[in-house]
């Protein structure tokens, strides 16, 4: 069987697709690597070839022409089979034996990896699965450097240069240790008073950080912390000791509050401290195969509990 006359290059629907997806000329190009002239030519000479005219280009940038819209719905199913092409070429060059990279942040590691990977294995058990823990812009940059081939983060918002799929939602809660005295106080705690507070902090690039960080910069810039420290279980530590008190997921937090070594402080708002799970993915490689599975599986979990 032979291509019919006419048909382009998988690169240049890439490209065409990419347009559609950042809504710019100039944006798809610098997610390609190329210039915004050179990508205008490879779009020129595709119209040429499919004699269709595909983007209106103006003063004011390019858009989709009617056609456009129509090759990019057509080039999506080819372009996904080409990638599923790839995965599967990649798994034979591996001695046959698929291999999934996968970087996650450490709440999500130690605390929703292990179920999401046992329902892959129970549906894929000859998938084997590399696993990275780091903090939340540590994996992002693995995935970015092609390290990793899905990654799991948190945080307050969708990294931009990187595709992504809300999972869910986690509840950060402040908590101290039964001595301080804000386990005794009568009513809850402002955000303003929080922010005002020295607190037990994760490091820089956390996704509890950032989080935390940006509900209390609404109040005034945060205090110094009480100290900075490079894994939740470091803080939780700490925290049962009252030097200082901690925001941490209600997840990490949950053993120590049903003990009674450490003591949840209800705030004025509620609502105000959480932060989404995400998958995150290069934009010109979204998960296939066993990545797309797990990030289903995952999305699937996060909506049950």
């Amino acid at each position: 069987m032979t291509l019919p006359p006419g048909t382009p290059d998988l690169d240049v629907l890439d490209l065409l697709v990419s347009v559609a997806e950042l809504g710019s000329l100039g944006a798809a190009a610098r997610r390609h690597g190329i210039s915004q002239p050179a990508a205008s030519m490879r779009i020129s000479a595709l119209e040429r070839r499919l004699h269709l005219r595909l983007l209106d280009r103006g003063p004011t940038g390019s858009a989709l022409t009617a056609a456009g819209r129509a090759v990019v719905d057509h080039a999506r199913p080819v372009l996904e089979a080409a990638r599923s092409f790839g995965v599967a070429v990649a798994a034979l060059r591996a001695g046959s034996v698929p291999r999934l990279r996968v970087a996650a942040s450490k709440t999500i590691a130690d605390h929703r990896i292990p179920q999401w990977l046992q329902e892959l294995r129970s549906i894929h058990p000859e998938v084997t699965v590399a696993l990275e823990v780091a903090n939340s812009s540590q994996v992002m940059e693995l995935v970015r450097s092609e390290a990793a081939d899905i990654g799991f983060v948190e945080g307050p918002h969708p990294p931009a240069d990187l595709g992504s799929r809300v999972l869910g939602t986690d509840e950060l809660v402040v908590v101290v240790a039964p001595a301080h005295p804000w386990a005794h106080r009568r009513g809850p705690l402002s955000l303003r008073e929080l922010a005002a507070t020295a607190l037990l902090w994760r490091e820089p690039g956390s996704g509890t950080r950032d989080a935390v960080w940006e509900v209390l910069g609404v109040h005034g810039e945060p205090v110094r912390p009480a100290a900075e420290l490079g894994s939740a279980a470091t803080i939780i530590a700490a925290a049962r000791t009252a030097v200082a008190p901690a925001v941490v997921s209600r997840l990490i937090a949950a053993p120590e509050l049903e003990r009674g070594t450490l003591v949840r402080v209800p705030l004025t708002d509620a609502t105000a401290l959480t932060r989404q799970f995400r998958a995150v993915w290069r934009p010109r490689f979204p998960p296939a195969g066993p990545a797309k599975l797990l990030a289903e599986i995952a999305a699937r979990n996060e909506s049950d509990s």
